[in-house]
């Protein structure tokens, strides 16, 4: 088993790390220097040329060997079908996010004409070459589609990633399916996340239900669906956002009378210090991750209910199978 650090984030929309200065935010430049950054969706606002751009920049200049990234409902121009037919409008018009009043339109579409099919799917590929280029991928940027993926870092470590952006319909964003449908387990499914212990990170852009995904007055609003696939999972780690309320960690203990939560503490002056929440979950710990016996959910969404970028990124230890091992 090799120790290796993981660096987690979520929900950016744009927001780049606060400069050094800024000790009373701890989302702030650098990001914590990891062995794998992973970054659960809604990297944009609204999927701008512009936006996406940034946040490439930003994850060129993070100090990790690899740097996973999904996207989720907010990333509109990465969800190609959905831009295509409907998504676009919201590049047509004003429209109110986060409290930002701005008008929604882009430098390769004309507002003041209908686009072409035709070109809307070469704008829509042309952002998501931005991330699946070659200066990209020099950059340690990977770009995940929805399914199974496995890498190996230069440690020896190796690991397997179930990743997807979807999450349940939200207000007619992208990455969209309706409550009933099930996008996880075997049957309908296309990709169904496999079982234990073929999944050792499960990257989503929405929570499960009941886990640290709850928006006022007291709902749940994660997907029961992916709960399920979960629990056959049985994950080290399952990173998601989407709910900005829910950020936080827990710690679960699956069993035979079902997932037992406890929430993971955090001190809010050593996040500002560390510019991060830490969790040791190695062997070095007093109490290691027991892969197959508990998962560790992580809401990582950066920005608050206001949009306000000031969540703290979460960092964790813990041990990863050796490669051939």
């Amino acid at each position: 088993m090799v120790k290796t650090r993981i660096c987690m984030i979520s929900d950016t929309h744009t927001s780049t790390p606060n400069p050094p200065h800024k000790t009373d935010n701890a989302y702030r430049s650098p990001l914590p220097k990891a062995n794998i950054l992973l970054h659960a969706g809604d990297l944009t606002k609204v999927g701008y040329r512009v936006e996406n751009e940034a946040m490439i920049e930003m994850l060129k200049d993070a100090d990790a060997e690899l740097k996973l990234v999904i996207a989720g409902n907010h990333d509109i121009t990465l969800d190609e079908e959905y831009f295509t037919s409907f998504g676009y409008n919201r590049h047509l018009q004003p429209e109110n996010l986060g409290g930002e009043s701005i008008l929604l339109y882009d430098d390769h579409i004309d507002e003041n004409r209908q686009p072409s099919t035709e070109q809307l799917q070469s704008y829509a590929r042309s952002i998501k070459d931005l991330w699946t280029c070659e200066a990209a991928r020099k950059a340690g940027i990977v770009y995940l589609e929805e399914g199974v993926h496995s890498f190996t870092l230069s440690t020896g470590a190796s690991f397997t990633v179930y990743a997807s952006p979807y999450q349940p319909e939200f207000c007619r964003w992208a990455f969209a399916y309706e409550r009933d449908e099930d996008r996880y387990n075997p049957g309908l499914a296309v990709n169904p996340i496999p079982d234990f212990p073929n999944v050792d990170i499960l990257l989503t852009h929405g929570p499960p239900l009941g886990i640290l995904d709850q928006v006022p007055p007291d709902m749940n609003v994660g997907c029961e669906h992916l709960l399920r696939a979960a629990g056959r999972a049985k994950p080290r780690i399952h990173l998601f956002g989407h709910i900005h309320e829910g950020w936080g960690a827990q710690r679960g203990v699956w069993g035979g009378d079902g997932l037992k939560l406890e929430d993971v503490p955090t001190d809010i002056e050593d996040m500002l210090e560390n510019r991060s929440a830490y969790y040791d979950l190695s062997e070095e710990a007093g109490r290691p991750l027991r892969f197959g016996d508990e998962t560790l959910f992580v809401n990582a969404s950066i920005n608050t209910v206001r949009y306000e970028a000031r969540n703290a990124p979460w960092v964790v230890d813990l041990e990863l199978p050796l490669a051939g091992k």
